[in-house]
């Protein structure tokens, strides 16, 4: 179907019609941009959101592993990407769409503005044929009338008798002349209705109905290029769709990535101590006393009292505050270079990641001292390119640098092995003391004649009990132990030894890794049970019985 043909009178709408095509051209455009913008901002506003909860590259790698945390990572590097897919939906969008559309747009203007000066063109032609075969048809109709007065005169002056011969003949001579110019005017208003005829068929089927298919085809083509701006449209999208995919996919992998098990075995590595939980207390028996006899508290070890009954204070041997730290929280102290002032798993730990940092520089200044020697070998191959003498320096510098990295690596592994022993020792001295404790429902008895004592509950002291009272007797031997190794005892409530020295056992092990011990001047304190050679008496006086 032609516009051509079936629109040949309706120019006016054609060109109402194509003006309202290519506004719409530009209103699609406008809603791309509008699209795109949104997309644009997502992206943004996505970025930012990563950025927030991202920590930076250093923070990351301090942060504990748990995987629960690595997984979000994850999710955020994902939809970090998926920000990057929207930011290219956009670039997509307004590179082949809204691009496009506006170009495009800007075409159709031109052209349809040459169509339509064109067919104005052929109809103000036609329009000006039509004048002219107007104005001979109207010079025609009034010569005819002039001519048809000419010869009603004549023909007036004829029949009066009155009429002279002469004005007889001017009226003939004036009727010839009006006949005439009325078959010129008659000639020529034939030509002109010709020649109109001729140019409005040429017009109405030949020149506009082409004019008409132009702006047709013209019409078509915007509306074939919508469709492939609504493709693009929707293939900009599309073409990102597996990768988005691929973004979500690693969201719900990372969310299966999560284990509870290894988070929690996270945590113990992080926070586990090395320490062994603190065994029961012992029961003191404050009435034994009562019981002895004169002969026996004359020789017991019961200090020595003033006239005014006080207890000598230089005799009173109360370590409580120092002992409280093995079963509470140990006294902070300032950091040492070999993280003594650490729990014994926690100072394993550290050291290990000292020992890699200190390997792995190890192995740069290696690359670095080998990478200096090839230079220096090509230096003294081709001196042209170097003096092998500059070198040295670095090449001294480098293999002192390595000297120092093994010392320290040494040190360190020195220390990381004296930890190791501690801690397998400390577990086999807690497995031993676990399966050969007594019973906890053991009494306490001064001698094998004196009637047996129920024994009664003891509720757990307060952490600040020993912080207001003093023990009013030392506590007495259940045994002793001699040195196998010497013990320097700087902390606060660990006592000194010297390797062979024979001290008196106050407290058993209790499966902490520890012992409670008093030397030969009165001093008590805990050393180390895997340090000690222990004996330990049965059924002593003053023993401690644990309940």
């Amino acid at each position: 179907m032609s516009w051509g043909t079936e629109l040949w009178d309706q120019f006016d709408n054609i060109e109402k019609h194509t003006q309202w095509g290519i506004e719409f051209l530009e209103k699609f455009a406008k809603f791309v941009k509008e699209r795109l913008e949104v997309e644009q901002n997502y992206a943004k506003q996505l970025r930012n959101l990563v950025k927030k909860y991202n920590p930076k590259r250093s923070a990351r790698d301090e942060e504990p592993r748990f995987t629960s945390c690595h997984s979000f990572f994850i999710i955020l590097d994902e939809l970090n990407d998926y920000a990057g897919q929207r930011e290219l939906v956009a670039e997509e969008m307004g590179h082949r769409v809204f691009g496009e559309a506006m170009r495009y747009a800007q075409e159709l203007k031109s052209e349809r503005k040459a169509h339509l000066q064109e067919g104005r063109k052929a109809q103000q032609h036609l329009d000006a044929c039509w004048k002219q075969m107007d104005n001979s048809k109207k010079k025609f109709e009034r010569e005819c009338r002039e001519a048809e007065k000419a010869q009603q005169n004549y023909e007036k002056l004829d029949n009066e008798v009155a009429a002279t011969k002469a004005d007889v003949e001017k009226a003939k001579q004036q009727l010839h002349l009006r006949t005439h110019m009325a078959d010129e005017s008659k000639n020529e208003y034939a030509a002109q209705l010709q020649n109109f005829n001729t140019e409005q068929q040429r017009h109405f089927y030949m020149a506009m109905p082409q004019i008409f298919k132009q702006l047709q085809e013209m019409d078509e083509r915007r509306t074939i290029k919508l469709s492939e701006f609504y493709k693009g449209f929707a293939t900009a999208e599309k073409v990102v769709i597996p990768i988005i995919s691929k973004c979500l996919d690693g969201m719900i992998n990372a969310a299966r990535a999560v284990d509870e098990c290894k988070d929690s075995q996270i945590v113990v590595e992080a926070f586990k101590s090395g320490f062994e939980p603190p065994g029961d207390f012992p029961f003191e028996d404050f009435s034994q006393h009562i019981y002895r006899t004169v002969s026996e508290g004359a020789i017991s070890n019961t200090p020595k009292q003033d006239i005014g009954g006080k207890i000598d204070p230089k005799l009173t041997v109360s370590k409580a505050k120092g002992k409280l730290w093995l079963f509470g929280k140990k006294p902070k102290g300032p950091a040492m270079e070999d993280f003594s002032h650490l729990p014994p798993e926690q100072r394993r730990k550290r050291l290990q990641q000292r020992i890699e940092e200190l390997s792995k520089e190890l192995q740069k200044q290696s690359d670095q001292r080998d990478a200096l020697n090839k230079m220096k070998d090509v230096y003294e191959k081709n001196p042209q390119m170097g003096d092998p003498g500059s070198l040295q320096p670095k090449i001294r510098e480098t293999s002192s640098n390595m000297e120092r990295l093994q010392m320290e690596i040494h040190k360190n592994e020195a220390w990381l092995s004296e930890v190791e022993r501690k801690l397998s020792s400390r577990r086999h001295s807690s497995e031993v003391n676990h399966l050969g404790r007594e019973s906890p429902e053991g009494s306490y008895t001064e001698d094998t004649n004196q009637e047996h004592r129920s024994q009664q509950p003891v509720l757990e002291p307060h952490s600040d009990f020993y912080d207001d009272f003093e023990d009013d007797d030392p506590l007495p031997a259940i045994g002793h132990c001699k040195a196998v190794y010497p013990f320097d005892g700087q902390n606060e409530g660990t006592l000194a030894m010297k390797e062979g020295e024979v001290l008196y056992i106050l407290e058993e092990d209790k499966g902490d890794g520890w012992t409670r011990a008093r030397n030969q001047s009165g001093e008590e304190g805990y050393v180390p049970t895997s340090y000690v050679d222990i004996t330990l008496e049965k059924n002593s006086k003053g023993a401690v019985t644990y309940i």
